[in-house]
């Protein structure tokens, strides 16, 4: 039996895009790779549809956080100053990246899972001079949460602020307002809500976003985001790219089109995980948050009475269901499940019986 991946990637592939991988070994410096990345980059850029003289799909081989540490040490210039907004795990991995490289940036924190002050983050804007930029992630599967950026933006414009955005994990199936938001990059991977393998991650980036760099020295050889556009730009690449994984994000860009682009995912999305609430709900197993409050990728759930994450991960294994457990000390208490990938509505609702039989 193969495993259906309730984890928020990587996740089932369709036939379509595992046969992709198949294709012809390429060399990445040949006219057909080029061909190949400039179609995947058209593409990207049609999931939210942007001008490609105004943006551009910054394309290189890693994992989403590859792309957020790109995103961060090529966007902010040696004199800026970036607000980091945190809520889980990963707005404090932007933290940790803006450390280990030295770029000047401000915390502001709040506990996981905890939804944005929009009034603490004004007051830091407001009383706090000399920020540049702000950076926050979107969906947050630390706990599910989906991070109001609307509000968070409005908050940002009174005072001219870009954002650098996280959406590692909402990039595909959530609505992101690039021009209304003001966002200026964000951060992505093709094993998500792109349904490709793990391998390639990429930035959409505001071109003139680059252009204030000039004056900075790159922090990074090879995540140098400057680098990487002059290069793909002119039909190149300046490092080896994951041939097999571009295969893959080609295929899977041009499926999503093919199902009904961003908006169609999402209701996908949607009426996955409402199947998986519903039947939990039944069960007696609660979700941490409300509909409105959470992303349509994944939702986190309270573990059953008397039932540890390791017991109910192993017997959901034996089942053919792999389920991913909450982080830190969240793993005491809670589980996550999204519905990304090749799932259909009767294995979800198999999953739902097999939950009933262990609980």
């Amino acid at each position: 039996m193969s495993e259906i991946l309730l984890n928020p990637g990587p996740v089932v592939l369709s036939e379509r895009v595992r046969n992709a991988m198949l294709r012809p070994d390429l060399c990445h410096r040949e006219t057909e790779f080029v061909e190949l990345q400039n179609s995947i980059r058209h593409d990207l850029l049609n999931v939210y549809p942007l001008p490609e003289d105004k943006w551009a799909a910054i394309l290189m081989t890693g994992s989403g956080t590859a792309a957020m540490e790109a995103m961060m040490t090529s966007l902010v210039p040696d004199h800026g100053k970036v607000l980091i907004i945190e809520n889980g795990v990963y707005g404090e991995r932007l933290s940790k990246i803006a450390e280990i490289h030295q770029i000047n940036h401000m915390r502001l924190h709040h506990e996981w899972g905890a939804a944005i002050d929009l009034k603490l983050l004004e007051d830091e804007l407001q009383y706090k001079e000399g920020f540049s930029h702000v950076a926050v992630v979107h969906h947050e599967t630390t706990t599910g949460r989906l991070n109001d950026l609307a509000g968070i933006a409005a908050v940002c414009a009174k005072y001219n602020l870009p954002i650098l955005l996280d959406g590692v994990s909402s990039f595909g199936a959530e609505d992101i307002e690039f021009e209304d938001w003001n966002i200026i990059a964000c951060a992505a991977t093709a094993n998500k809500c792109l349904h490709a393998v793990p391998g390639t991650s990429f930035v959409i980036c505001n071109r003139n976003a680059l252009d204030v760099m000039q004056a900075t020295p790159p922090r990074t050889l090879y995540l140098d985001l400057s680098s990487y556009l002059k290069n793909q730009d002119a039909n190149g690449t300046p490092f080896t790219q994951s041939v097999q994984t571009f295969y893959t994000l080609a295929e899977a860009l041009k499926e999503l089109q093919d199902q009904g682009g961003q908006k169609k995912r999402q209701q996908s999305y949607w009426h996955r995980l409402n199947i998986v609430r519903e039947g939990l709900d039944k069960l007696g197993i609660d979700a941490l948050m409300q509909v409105e409050e959470c992303s349509c990728v994944l939702n986190a759930f309270h573990l059953p009475d008397g039932i540890d994450y390791q017991r109910l991960h192993d017997e959901l294994k034996k089942n053919g269901f792999v389920i991913y457990a909450g982080q830190g000390d969240l793993s005491k208490t809670l589980f996550r499940i999204s519905c990304m990938g090749e799932i259909s509505d009767q294995e979800l609702e198999r999953f739902v019986n097999v939950m009933g039989s262990i609980v």
